[in-house]
């Protein structure tokens, strides 16, 4: 009924040539994971145990093994030395100095990559080192300060390798010989060994290598080679000017006196540089005059001027600085001349007229209460008592005034009524800080007789501990804020850091023992100022944080961060190495001092000032060297690092705020 079924397809069946058959069907391959898990618990067990012990006999024949290596290696090295003393080779054990064999001349370094080797390892080819790469110096300063990358041109030498040290010997009229010895990147005379009279001999390895110790660094010469260079810039651009600008290479004016120059007469004096300092006394003696019609600021010249020639007569006994002393000290006294005996900022030398600023009747209290040490040293070496007379009339007024806070005082003071102005503000800073100075040395300076200098000391330092002392956060650094109307503002001055080194010589002359404590906390944190900064060195003001757990200790505004090249640091340093006796004070010194060179040095002679303490690449310089440079800072970085003690003993001498020393006075005086 139905038609058979139609295939629409062919089937073939294909065969290989070896007759094997194909098939599509798939054979799966059982895991190996599936047959260990196949295998029962104990076939298992028995499997890991044997692996188990394999390993740990495996680790008990490494040791054995590793014994029998080194016996081999062993063995095989002193199979080497003896073959090598046949052949007339010695090794040359570490540290001792090879000889060169006869007839090696002069020139021979031309050679010694090729010798050496040999001489060494005869039987050990040596590939050459590849030449070490050197790190490119880094360029930190300005361009118009940058030589030789970080390192001042005062510091380099010639560093060039060090050729081979060629020495030839001839002894008694044998041969002469050539010996040289390799020790890293210097090159030496071989040792002689003459406690057994053989030619020839090498010193065992301890006694061969007799090596000079490397002499550390002399930093008194650096600051000598300091005050050179800031010299030559001032000879060279500035002299008989007041101030140096390094950078442009000329001169800038304040008074026209020569400020400069007066003000490092004595540091040349200290350090040693006469012939400096008899250039410098030439031209007092030919070129400087007072009779000028010049206004001049009472305070600077009395600290500079009239302090650095009273301080140089009596270190050089000349009697010239005595007589130029007398004319600048009288011719300020018109100064004093006030309804309040409250003297005047400013005097005309010239005219003999004074007057205060443009815009105030005020003095500030810092500028009339540190002159008094050098008025009143006047007055003794003249039998004039005009000077300490108009000067100590001050000090009376001052301590009777009203308006202090436990001691502290304002900043300011006015000249007709002679009474405290703008009595809300509290600081050691500028305005104010030299005051509590003199107190203390002028009580030193007068024999300690005046007990009312001392009691006023005294009150203000209990007066700093109540209301100016805080501790930062995290770091816990003790500074010295400002008060201003009832409210602490957590800034400190670069000014502040007199403090230490004052308090620390109150205690040194038997003032209360915690005064060292405080000078001892204070000088970590004036050392923080530097060591925080990026060019390690301090800006104007620091501001301090309070805030626990938040940021850093030290913040400084943009405003605040230029460097004026101050001394208030170094010059506490100095104090507290003197008491103290404890070197990281010289190392504290010294980190400051290269900072200088690195970020302040002009190559052309002189430092100037910097505008950016926080930025090492281009620390912004001002183009100015102020005098008390050289009046100050290296002058106190010098007396850091002297080993002369007496030199300028504090039990002789007092420094006024300008750092020129004057003689304690006598105590028959």
């Amino acid at each position: 009924m139905y038609s058979p079924q139609r295939k629409d397809f062919v089937s073939l069946t294909l065969g290989d040539q070896h007759n094997r058959s194909y098939t599509n069907g798939k054979h799966r391959r059982q895991s190996c994971w599936r047959k260990w898990k196949q295998l029962s618990r104990l076939q298992r067990s028995l499997i890991l145990f044997l692996l188990a012990f394999l390993f740990i006999c495996g680790i008990l024949s490494y040791s054995s093994l590793s014994e029998q290596w080194r016996g081999l290696s062993d063995r095989s090295l002193k199979e080497d030395w003896v073959e090598m003393e046949n052949r007339g080779l010695r090794p040359i054990p570490p540290g001792l100095v090879p000889k060169l064999p006869p007839g090696v001349v002069p020139g021979v370094q031309d050679v010694l990559p090729e010798v050496l080797p040999e001489l060494q390892r005869p039987s050990i080819p040596i590939l050459p080192k590849p030449p070490a790469m050197r790190k490119p110096p880094s360029k930190r300063g300005p361009p118009a300060l940058q030589k030789r990358g970080n390192v001042s041109d005062w510091q380099v030498k010639d560093r060039e390798e060090p050729e081979p040290e060629i020495k030839r010997e001839d002894d008694g009229g044998k041969e002469a010989k050539t010996v040289i010895s390799w020790r890293g990147a210097m090159i030496e005379a071989e040792l002689q060994s003459t406690a057994h009279g053989k030619e020839g001999t090498v010193a065992d390895a301890e006694g061969a290598t007799n090596l000079e110790p490397v002499k550390p660094v002399d930093r008194v010469e650096a600051v000598r080679e300091a005050f050179r260079h800031a010299w030559k810039g001032y000879k060279a651009f500035a002299w008989g000017h007041d101030e140096l600008k390094p950078i442009s290479k000329t001169h800038g004016e304040w008074f026209g006196l020569g400020l400069t120059l007066i003000d490092a007469l004595d540091t040349m004096w200290i350090i040693g540089l006469k012939d400096e300092f008899a250039e410098a006394r030439m031209w007092v003696e030919t070129e400087l005059t007072f009779s000028k019609n010049v206004d001049v600021n009472l305070f600077e010249s009395t600290i500079r001027i009239l302090g650095g020639l009273l301080s140089t007569y009596h270190l050089s006994g000349d009697t010239l600085f005595l007589e130029k002393a007398k004319d600048i000290g009288s011719r300020l006294m018109p100064a004093f001349k006030t309804p309040s005996k409250i003297p005047f900022s400013d005097v005309n030398i010239g005219k003999g007229t004074a007057h205060p600023p443009r815009w105030t009747t005020d003095s500030t209290v810092a500028e009339v209460t540190s002159i008094q040490l050098e008025f009143r040293e006047l007055s003794r070496l003249t039998q004039d008592p005009q000077y300490q007379n108009a000067v100590e009339e001050v000090t009376r007024q001052v301590h009777r005034l009203e308006g202090k806070r436990d001691g502290l005082v304002p900043m300011f003071i006015n000249t007709n009524s002679g009474k405290f102005t703008r009595r809300g503000a509290f600081t050691l800073g500028a305005r104010a800080d030299s005051y509590y100075e003199y107190l203390l040395k002028q009580w030193l300076q007068g024999g300690k007789k005046e007990t009312e200098l001392l009691e006023d000391y005294l009150q203000a330092v209990e007066g700093v501990k109540k209301n100016l002392l805080r501790q930062t956060s995290p770091s816990k650094l003790t500074f010295v804020g400002e008060l201003s109307n009832g409210r602490l503002n957590p800034k400190m001055d670069h000014l502040v850091c007199f403090l230490p080194g004052t308090l620390a010589l109150g205690a040194h002359n038997g003032l209360p023992a915690d005064h060292m404590d405080l000078a001892l906390q204070l000088m970590e944190t004036c050392h923080q100022m530097y060591a925080q900064m990026e060019t390690g060195l301090s800006p104007e003001i620091a501001h301090f944080n309070l805030q626990y757990q938040s940021g850093r200790d030290i913040d400084v505004k943009p405003a605040d961060r230029h460097n004026l090249l101050r001394p208030e640091t170094v010059e506490s340093l100095f104090y507290m190495y003197r008491f103290t006796n404890d070197s990281k004070y010289r190392d504290w010194g010294w980190d400051i001092l290269q900072s200088f060179n690195k970020h302040t040095r002009v190559p052309s002679g002189g430092y100037t000032s910097i505008g950016n303490v926080r930025d090492p690449l281009n620390p912004a310089p001002r183009d100015k060297m102020e005098s008390f440079f050289l009046g100050e800072t290296l002058k106190y970085l010098f007396l850091l690092f002297s080993e002369d003690t007496e030199l300028l003993s504090l039990d002789k001498y007092v420094f006024n705020t300008e750092a020129h020393p004057l003689p304690i006075w006598p105590s028959a005086s």
